[in-house]
C-alpha cells in the first residue's frame, strides 16, 4: 500500500483536497463522481469512551483530519437529552460545536450525527456558514417517515442533509426501492447503505447499491457506513472504490477504526487504498500522529476490534450490545450464547433493550429442574460449624496456606466456588456456572452441589437457580453470591471468605488458576466489585462474614478482616 508522508502533491481533481485553505462554495455538491471519505471518530467512536474525548483533542483530532485531507469530518452528535459539556462531543446547539471548528476550514464540510428522535427541528438554526455544515440523519425503519419529514425541514434551514436508514439490509428490494424515491423527492446530497451490525456480505452490497444507483437521483451522493464484526468492512469499501461510478461516493471510516465493539472502518487504511488505487492525494502521516498520540490512549482504557460477542451479533443481526451483555456475564458458554440471542424477536433485534436481553438470559437459566433428596443431610452436616467458601481469586493462590490452616479446623466446612481448588481437597464444590461446567470433573459429582440450570447427572444436591438471585445489578447470578444466599437459607450463621477480591482489570492477576480467566469490559468488571460489595455488606448486618484472604476490589461495611 502506498502512503504519502511527505508534502502532498496538488489533486485538482479534488477541489476540497487542496492545500490551501479556500472558502468551500455551499453550491458545490457531493455527487459528482468523485470517492471522498467522512471521518466518523469523534461520532462513532464516543462509544468507547462515552464521548469525552477532551476539548483540546477534540479539536487535535479534527486538525489532523484537515491536515490529512479528509472531505467530510464529523465532529459528533447532536442531541437534547443531555446538558453540555465541554470535554465531549455531544453538542446541544449549534454554537457549542461551532467551538471546535477552526476559523480556517480549509474547503472541508463539517458535520454531526443526529439519531431520529433525539434532537427538535425548532432546535436547529437557519444555516449560516459559521457552525456546520451538514446534518447525518439515523433513523430505524420504523420511523421512517418522520425521518424523511424532518430531513426535509434540515435542508430547508440550509444544511447538507445526508439520510441514513440504518441496517440496509432489513429493507427488501421493494422497500428499499420506495424508499429510495422517497429520498429523491427531499434531494438530500447523500443517501446512505448503512451495515449497522457489520454483516453484510459483498453481494449484499453490490445489490444495494445497484439498487440505489438505479433508482437514485444523480444529484444524491450515495454513503457507506459500515461495522467490523465480520472483518468485513474494509473489503466492501474496496469494492464499492472500485465500481468507479460516475456518482460521488462517501466511505466512512475512523482514525483506528474507533468505534462500538468491533470498531470501525479505518481511515489510515482507507486512505491507503485511495491514494494507491484511485490517484487521490490523503495525508497519512496526520493520521497515524493523531493515532499515537491521541487516539491510542482511548484504546489502552476501552479496547475495541474482532471479538466474539461481535461475530455473534452479527450471525444474528442484532443489536452488538445484546452478545456483549451476555459475554460479561461470564458464565456461558458460546452455544449457550448463540441459543439465547437465536430466542429474541425480530422487533427486539435492533434497538438495544437490556431488560428484555435480562429476561431472556433468566429464563434461559432457570431451565432444569432441582433435586434435593440431600438438602435435610446437608442442612445438618452444616449446623453448628463456620463454612470457608473458597472462591477462585488470586488470593486463594497467593494466601494458600492460610486457606488451607483455615480448612484443616475441625469445625469448618470447606466449599470452593465454581472450581476445584488445587491447594486443598475441600469438602464441597458448589457449581453455577455453565462455562465452568466444561472443566468440572464427574469424579467428584459426589460432593458437587449445583444450581439447576447446570445439566450434571448424580451431583450430591442440585438447587433451584432461581431462588438463589439477588437484585443487585452485576451480580444477579454471581456463584459467590448465589451460595452465599443458599448457606444462609440453611441456617449457616458464621462465613469464612477466601479468593473474594472482585476484579482488575488486568486479567492476569484475576485468577488462582489461569485456566478460568475471562475477558470482560471494564464496566462489567466495576459493576461486580460494587454488587459484590453490596450484597457482602447487607449480610454481614445479620451473620458473621470474616476474610482469610485480603480482598482486592471490593469494600465491605460491618466485617472485620484477620490476618491469621
Amino acid at each position: 500500500m502506498k502512503f504519502y508522508l511527505g508534502k502532498r502533491e496538488p489533486a485538482h481533481r479534488f477541489p476540497f483536497r487542496e492545500g490551501s485553505c479556500r472558502v468551500r462554495r455551499m453550491e458545490e455538491g457531493l455527487a459528482e463522481g468523485h470517492i471522498r471519505i467522512l471521518d466518523c471518530t469523534l461520532q462513532d467512536g464516543g462509544y468507547c469512551n462515552q464521548w469525552r474525548f477532551g476539548f483540546e483533542n477534540t479539536r487535535r483530532i479534527i486538525r489532523s483530519l484537515i491536515d490529512a485531507g479528509v472531505d467530510i469530518i464529523e465532529c459528533g452528535i447532536l442531541s437534547d437529552r443531555v446538558t453540555y459539556r465541554r470535554d465531549f462531543t455531544i453538542f446541544t446547539g449549534m454554537e457549542e460545536a461551532a467551538q471546535v471548528i477552526p476559523e480556517e476550514r480549509c474547503g472541508r464540510i463539517f458535520a454531526c450525527r443526529i439519531n431520529y428522535g433525539e434532537y427538535g427541528l425548532e432546535k436547529l438554526p437557519e444555516y449560516d456558514g459559521t457552525s456546520l455544515d451538514a446534518i447525518r440523519l439515523a433513523f430505524h425503519k420504523v420511523d421512517m417517515a418522520g425521518a424523511l419529514k424532518l430531513c426535509s425541514g434540515i435542508k430547508a434551514k440550509g444544511y447538507r442533509v445526508f439520510v441514513e436508514p440504518m441496517a440496509a439490509l432489513d429493507y427488501s428490494d421493494e422497500e428499499f426501492v420506495e424508499l429510495v424515491r422517497m429520498s429523491n423527492r427531499i434531494a438530500p446530497d447523500a443517501f446512505y447503505i448503512a451495515d449497522s451490525f457489520g454483516n453484510m456480505g459483498r453481494k449484499d452490497l453490490v445489490r444495494l447499491f445497484s439498487v440505489a444507483e438505479h433508482n437514485l437521483s444523480v444529484r444524491i451522493a450515495i454513503g457507506y457506513h459500515a461495522y467490523h464484526n465480520m472483518q468485513l468492512a474494509y473489503a466492501n469499501a474496496q469494492a464499492l472504490a472500485d465500481f468507479k461510478s460516475k456518482r460521488g461516493i462517501i466511505i466512512d471510516s475512523s482514525i483506528f477504526g474507533m468505534g462500538r465493539g468491533a470498531g470501525n472502518l479505518n481511515t489510515e487504511l482507507l486512505a491507503g487504498y485511495l491514494n494507491e488505487n484511485m490517484g487521490t492525494r490523503y495525508l497519512p502521516k496526520p493520521l497515524l500522529t493523531v493515532m499515537d498520540e491521541v487516539v491510542s490512549r482511548y484504546y489502552s482504557s476501552c479496547s475495541w476490534g474482532y471479538s466474539l460477542p461481535g461475530y455473534l451479533s452479527a450471525t444474528h443481526n442484532c443489536h452488538p450490545e445484546y452478545a456483549y451483555y451476555l459475554e460479561d456475564k461470564n458464565t456461558l458458554t458460546l452455544e449457550d450464547m448463540d441459543e439465547i440471542l437465536g430466542l429474541m424477536r425480530e422487533d427486539k433485534r435492533h434497538n438495544y433493550d437490556q431488560q428484555y436481553m435480562e429476561g431472556l438470559y433468566l429464563a434461559y437459566m432457570k431451565q432444569g429442574e432441582a433435586c434435593e433428596e440431600n438438602l435435610s443431610e446437608l442442612k445438618h452436616y452444616l449446623r453448628g460449624k463456620q463454612v470457608l467458601m473458597i472462591a477462585p481469586g488470586m488470593s486463594a493462590e497467593k494466601e494458600r496456606e492460610k486457606v488451607a490452616t483455615a480448612a484443616a479446623r475441625r469445625d469448618v466446612v470447606s466449599i470452593s466456588v465454581n472450581f476445584d481448588y488445587p491447594y486443598y481437597n475441600t469438602d464441597f464444590i458448589f457449581l453455577s456456572n455453565l462455562r465452568r461446567y466444561r472443566y468440572w470433573n464427574p469424579g467428584l459429582k459426589g460432593k458437587t452441589i449445583v444450581t439447576s440450570n447446570i445439566p450434571a447427572e448424580g451431583v450430591y444436591l442440585k438447587a433451584k437457580y432461581g431462588e438463589l438471585l439477588n437484585n443487585i445489578e452485576g451480580v444477579k447470578d454471581n456463584a459467590g453470591m448465589m451460595l452465599l444466599k443458599y448457606l444462609v437459607r440453611l441456617d449457616v450463621c458464621d462465613i469464612l471468605l477466601a479468593g473474594f477480591d472482585g476484579y482488575s482489570y488486568d486479567i492476569s492477576q484475576n485468577y488462582a488458576v489461569q485456566e478460568l480467566a475471562v475477558h470482560a469490559r471494564r464496566a462489567a468488571f466495576d459493576k461486580v466489585n460494587t454488587g459484590m460489595s453490596r450484597v457482602l455488606s447487607e449480610y454481614a448486618k445479620h451473620i458473621r462474614l470474616e476474610f482469610v484472604t485480603e480482598p482486592k476490589h471490593v469494600q465491605i461495611t460491618r466485617m472485620t478482616f484477620t490476618a491469621t
